[in-house]
């Protein structure tokens, strides 16, 4: 779930070049919880900087209303140990930064998924 639609896009070819599906986007975390009430899906991919209600804000709300949900956060955010840590406080399973997505998004998507 990104703001931008050609971040949601970029992801999406991603993720289909690589047999990963895609059930539904949304370009703010409000819209993400939607689909996440809608769809139940197994992984829930989230920027950290929305519009409306933001990622951290989402993924709280999330982890309330579908435990089992598994969040990962894509980010343009600095992958420092301490936002890591700050990220995991709050539910989510992965952090990858959106300058690594080429390289390390895939993979931590496909580690969360087993």
């Amino acid at each position: 779930m990104d703001d931008h639609h050609l971040a949601r896009n970029t992801v999406r070819q991603l993720l289909d070049a690589n047999a990963l599906s895609i059930c539904g986007e949304a370009e703010d975390g409000k819209q993400a919880l939607d689909r996440v009430k809608t769809l139940s899906p197994e992984l829930v991919l989230l920027d950290i900087n929305m519009p409306v209600m933001n990622g951290i804000e989402a993924a709280f709300e999330i982890r309330r209303m579908a435990p089992s949900t598994k969040i990962a956060f894509l980010t343009v955010q600095e992958c420092t140990p301490e936002a890591e840590a700050a990220v995991r406080l709050l539910g989510a399973n992965g952090f990858v930064c959106k300058s690594c997505a080429g390289t390390e998004l895939v993979p931590a998507l496909k580690r969360l998924l087993r």
